[in-house]
């Protein structure tokens, strides 16, 4: 039971920053109808950012400053290059966003090579002891900061201007434009949120217990894609869902491993001397 606990605990600490991640997919979908593939190196700049520059500024202004960094990059791919792209068809600007990815990967990890890089975090590999069970502090950060945000997102979609504009634009584009919604600056405030969102969930992935950032980010941070197909890319909640759903998976199937294995082997060797 105690494992059990600590596994549940501990996959929905990482089910809630793949929803952070999610969001940032369901974000760009709803502005601008386009599946955003560079999402993940988005997030390997934010890290990458506060890794650099953690010693210097100390932990929380390099976590700022890995914010904004990875806010302006979305802003500018969107100013720059999708809305520059003169393509209808949205699935051509899905293509352009995988090119954008593999820009932005290759000079990343050209630069971090094969180190592991540290965040800094305040965290460390401190742990927390409830009884029997024990929750890594930066599992429970994770957790907290990602509700925090999450929730204060859905607020903020749901009764800001922004918000109630790109819910507008979601509906019927055409019809948003006429009654005055400019549809350029709700795609550039989405990228810019995505960036910041993809930023710090790379913080919470790159922290205890796992060692720090390095190059294989990007392959994990897909991981949450699924989550946004799974909750609907159109949908905000559901890109909470499905995160969850994804993180808690991962960690009771990863948790168990050995003894389904176990079972396995157990069941086969029954059904072989029968």
């Amino acid at each position: 039971m105690i494992t059990f606990i600590e596994l549940l605990v501990n996959g929905i600490s990482i089910g809630a920053v793949y929803a952070l991640i999610a969001l940032g997919f369901v974000v760009i979908f709803k502005a601008t109808e386009v599946v955003n593939f560079a999402h993940a190196s988005l997030l390997l700049v934010g890290g990458f950012i506060i890794a650099k520059t953690h010693e210097a500024l100390g932990f929380w202004a390099a976590l700022l400053l890995g914010l904004a960094g990875a806010a302006v990059l979305g802003a500018l791919i969107e100013f720059l290059v999708i809305r520059r792209a003169n393509v209808v068809n949205h699935s051509v600007l899905a293509i352009v966003t995988i090119g954008v990815d593999i820009v932005l990967t290759t000079e990343l990890t050209r630069q971090i090579g094969t180190e592991v890089l540290a965040l800094g975090d305040p965290w460390g590999s401190e742990v927390l002891h409830l009884g029997a069970i024990n929750i890594p502090l930066a599992r429970i950060a994770a957790l907290l900061a990602a509700s925090a945000v999450i929730a204060a997102f859905l607020l903020a979609f749901k009764y800001t201007n922004w918000g109630v504009a790109m819910r507008a634009t979601a509906e019927d584009a055409e019809t948003a434009a006429l009654m005055g919604v400019r549809r350029g600056r709700v795609s550039m405030g989405a990228w810019a949120v995505a960036g910041a969102l993809a930023a710090l969930a790379a913080l919470f992935m790159c922290i205890f217990p796992t060692p720090g950032l390095d190059r294989t980010v990007t392959a994990t941070a897909m991981k949450a894609f699924p989550a946004a197909i799974l909750g609907g890319l159109d949908s905000t909640t559901g890109a909470l869902a499905g995160g969850l759903i994804i993180g808690v998976t991962e960690s009771l199937v990863g948790g168990y491993q050995g003894e389904l294995v176990f079972l396995g082997r157990g069941s086969a060797t029954s059904r072989r001397s029968s």
